[in-house]
């Protein structure tokens, strides 16, 4: 046998893995701030717009209004139905010409973006003290007052 291939074969024998406990000296959570954001929503009701009044029935109804009391009566009552007759006519042409313009509603819906920031804890700074010296390491849980340690002893080349 070598020399070098007897030298690795007894530092390896040398060499020691045990567990032991450290004390705890400080825990800090490390924390995370996220955002979810969502997006709230509600459904308003708003007027539709109003067309403009038409004058078309007024005209059309009271023309026929007078014609058909122009055919009433005869002199001075003549002139007065034909009269009531374009008044009556043109009320009655507006309602039939305006009548379908009634106010309606219409559902808008409204939506906005909204931050939603959250915090969580993904994991802890835990500084411990070992056989005299300072360690700081993350961990995924708080240790507690005391922490397991892997220790490995290799001899030095």
């Amino acid at each position: 046998m070598s020399i070098a291939l007897l030298s690795v074969l007894s530092a390896s024998a040398i060499a020691a893995d045990f567990d032991d406990t450290a004390r705890v000296v400080r825990v800090s959570p490390q924390i995370e701030q996220f955002n979810q954001p969502h997006q709230e929503c509600h459904t308003e009701y708003v007027q539709s717009q109003r067309q403009e009044r038409g004058i078309g029935g007024s005209i059309i109804g009271g023309l026929a209004g007078g014609l058909l009391g122009n055919q009433v009566g005869g002199g001075s009552g003549r002139t007065a139905a034909t009269a009531a007759g374009a008044i009556a006519g043109a009320i009655v042409g507006d309602r039939v010409d305006n009548n379908n313009q009634q106010p309606s509603e219409q559902a808008v819906r409204q939506c906005r973006n909204v931050d939603n920031w959250q915090s969580r804890t993904n994991g802890y700074a835990v500084t411990y003290e070992y056989n005299g010296r300072t360690y700081t390491s993350v961990m995924p849980y708080d240790p507690g007052e005391r922490v397991r340690l892997r220790v490995s002893l290799n001899p030095r080349n």
